[in-house]
């Protein structure tokens, strides 16, 4: 159960809409197990296409906590700090989130 649930939220990243992204995004929530949140993690480094790129920057400007915390960490595995560091100017996310490695 475990393997096909991250096969699907690997599926949804790849595909890399509005739509999928959002499917995954809605399950991130302070009462998801950690192995669920990893799971959701690795896959949101699996979105690769320029709508799923765009997509993540509308959640980490304007999604929830959670959500913002979550595009963080996919923008900085990117390598995309200036993205980061304009979420952070904003109050969008925390310094922690924003400037850890």
């Amino acid at each position: 159960m475990k393997q096909s649930l991250l096969q699907y939220y690997i599926c949804l990243a790849k595909e890399g809409t509005k739509a999928s992204i959002g499917e995954i995004m809605k399950h991130l929530n302070p009462d998801m197990t950690i192995a669920e949140s990893k799971f959701i993690d690795f896959a949101l480094g699996q979105i690769k296409s320029v709508e799923g790129f765009e997509v993540m920057k509308e959640y980490l400007f304007h999604g929830i906590q959670i959500q913002r915390n979550y595009s963080a960490l996919y923008f900085g595995r990117l390598g995309e700090y200036l993205i980061i560091r304009e979420a952070y100017d904003k109050g969008c996310i925390d310094a922690l989130q924003a400037f850890s490695r």
